[in-house]
């Protein structure tokens, strides 16, 4: 017998944190700094509400019985059609984000090399990255996998210094005097950084969407959740919270690269480079697993007959490289149009959009749990506590959807119902009463 091509429950602790870690927590201390330290309120609520959600999606993967991840959590409640729009928007929120990861690890590389790019070069070393974080997942789970067991620690080794020797250099003066620059109303400031703190968290899920490459996804899939998202709290708000009494806030504020700036400040500017380098890394690590991910979920819907027959076809090595290639296709597209002459700008635009359309298959999968359990026959008890966390989470989710904005609520909405309008192609296929009366022949 052959040996498995699937991924243990290592490789895919890692992956959940190189999906959080890697990309989210580069620039989190400048666009933090843009609100004050007041922000640490933000971190609070959303890693409570992430967790309260990581902890829903890890009883999902342990209840349940469907394939196909989030969307087939959304199933037991909402049908076939949950099942679609829990895999189209968490599609699109990935082929968004991953954009906005790319250019994020071309600005990282940019400074670290002192260059200036234009717009227009901006956006082809963009599609430069794409295409070489896709190629590089044509290996397979296993590749995935390891390379991410490597890029990970471009980020541990930062942070991990930085929350722990950078209180030698923490100045609690520094640390008041940047609480809230702009004296904003206290909730007003708090909403301000929800977005921002919530892309960081963004990627615990990212376990539930790959179940179908996991060697035992029962098992693997709520360990992976919890102990990948925990981990990240600790992390993120001992290393951003330190930062902002290492660094004055005009210059955090100001700053491309707030991790190398630490530690040029702590060390030598030297020193800060090599941490710019080692975030890059990490950055394109990211950016690695997200696309691997997104290969996985059109795969899992494309199985079912909701996405192109296409994006089910998979090389002996079980990767969906045919699907992966029109989906970078579709990002190059993208990364064109977000040529622009303000591209931190068109950065928070595209987080946004990513953050809520990410939340639909979260709401969807919180509100089906409860009807998971029930097939699971879980005992009364349990179910109980489960069901009052998701609802945790679900209301939080609510709330950063309102925090996101207008402008993304309203581009995010039109988005849903787009796919409302999609899903009544194709959902004959999945009607009983059609089947039996021959008309999803007919069509």
């Amino acid at each position: 017998m052959g040996k498995s091509n699937k991924m243990g429950v290592w490789q895919l602790t890692i992956l959940t944190a190189v999906n959080m870690m890697g990309s989210g927590i580069i620039m989190l201390p400048t666009k933090l700094a843009e609100v004050g330290t007041i922000s640490i309120t933000s971190w609070i609520v959303t890693a409570l509400g992430s967790l309260a959600l990581s902890y829903g999606f890890a009883q999902c993967g342990m209840f349940s019985q469907k394939a196909g991840g989030m969307g087939g959590y959304a199933e037991y409640s909402f049908g076939k059609s949950g099942n679609f729009m829990a895999n189209y928007t968490y599609g699109i929120s990935l082929a968004i984000a991953n954009v906005a990861i790319a250019i994020t690890a071309v600005g990282y590389a940019a400074e670290l090399f002192g260059v200036t790019l234009s717009p227009v070069a901006v956006a082809l070393w963009t599609i430069f990255v794409l295409w070489l974080t896709t190629v590089a997942n044509f290996g397979g789970a296993k590749i995935t996998g390891r390379i991410g067991s490597f890029t990970i620690w471009g980020v541990i080794i930062p942070v991990v210094l930085v929350g722990v020797i950078g209180w030698f250099w923490f100045k609690g003066g520094m640390y008041a005097a940047a609480w809230n620059p702009h004296n904003l109303p206290f909730f007003s400031a708090m909403g301000q950084s929800i977005s921002i703190t919530l892309w960081s968290f963004l990627g615990f899920e990212s376990a539930c969407a790959n179940m179908d490459a996991v060697e035992n996804p029962q098992r693997d899939i709520p360990i992976a959740v919890l102990g990948g998202t925990l981990g990240c709290a600790v992390v993120y708000i001992l290393s951003t919270n330190v930062i902002a009494g290492i660094v004055p806030n005009s210059s955090l504020v100001n700053s491309t690269a707030p991790f190398g700036l630490a530690f040029a400040t702590m060390f030598t500017p030297a020193v800060g480079k090599i941490i710019m380098g080692l975030m890059m890394i990490a950055c394109i690590g990211s950016l690695l697993g997200w696309q691997f991910t997104i290969g996985r979920v059109f795969k899992s819907s494309a199985d079912v007959g909701y996405f192109p027959h296409l994006f089910s076809k998979v090389t002996t090595k079980d990767a969906p490289i045919v699907g992966m290639t029109v989906l970078t296709i579709i990002q190059s597209l993208l990364a064109l149009m977000t040529i622009s002459p303000s591209l931190s700008k068109q950065f928070t635009i595209l987080v946004n959009l990513a953050v809520v359309t990410n939340l639909i298959p979260y709401l969807l999968s919180m509100a089906a749990l409860a009807v998971i359990q029930i097939y699971a026959k879980t005992s009364v008890k349990k179910a109980r506590v489960t069901n009052l966390v998701a609802l945790i989470g679900s209301i939080y989710s609510l709330y950063a959807l309102y925090a996101s904005g207008f402008e993304a609520m309203t581009y995010g909405s039109i988005v849903v119902f787009a796919g409302w309008t999609l899903y009544g192609f194709i959902s004959h296929r999945f009607d009983a009463r059609n089947e039996s009366s021959g008309i999803h022949k007919a069509v």
